[in-house]
């Protein structure tokens, strides 16, 4: 049995979010609120960190070099803010925290990349999403199914009065 904690937290969880790696390249699209206005900003670079998988308050760290300086920024996966994650590039590496990675430029701080499937990766429908499709469809189905027998049910009935009247017409005259 859940927890009351466990209940609340599966409430604000996404269905479903990309399942990113540390040494991957992303770009996090981020829903940004400025002076009444909202507007999309994309961020690109590399993860970093990766805390707390699967937890609803899991958290990826990107760093990018933006005008000579190294830039990093947090987002929780699951905020109703982070409105894609993006996974652009696979590289190969052997640790969850990347922290040598600040002291590189350049060559150093490449990584080798990896072969990997980007659209399979990038598609975020889960078991259970597909399941819920595949029921709503039946009941369309289902649905369509019984508006249509109770056309013919009305039909019936209108033919059934139409034939009644013409018998008694035939019969009055």
């Amino acid at each position: 049995m859940e927890s009351v904690i466990q209940q609340v937290e599966a409430r604000f969880k996404k269905a479903a979010v990309v399942n990113v790696k540390s040494g991957d390249m992303v770009k996090v699209h981020q829903k940004i609120r400025e002076n009444g206005k909202e507007r999309v900003q994309v961020f690109q670079g590399l993860v970093i960190r990766t805390d707390r998988k699967n937890s609803h308050t899991s958290r990826i760290t990107v760093r990018r070099i933006a005008s000579g300086v190294g830039v990093e920024k947090s987002f929780l996966l699951h905020s109703p803010l982070v409105l894609k994650v993006e996974i652009t590039k696979r590289s190969k590496v052997r640790r969850n925290y990347l922290s040598y990675m600040r002291g590189l430029t350049g060559k150093a701080a490449r990584l080798s990349g990896v072969d990997f499937d980007r659209e399979k990766v990038n598609s975020i429908k889960d078991e259970a999403s597909e399941a819920e499709e595949e029921k709503l469809k039946e009941e369309v189905a289902k649905a369509a199914e019984e508006e249509i027998a109770k056309k013919a049910k009305e039909e019936a009935k209108i033919e059934a009065k139409a034939e009644a009247a013409l018998a008694a017409h035939k019969n009055a005259a």
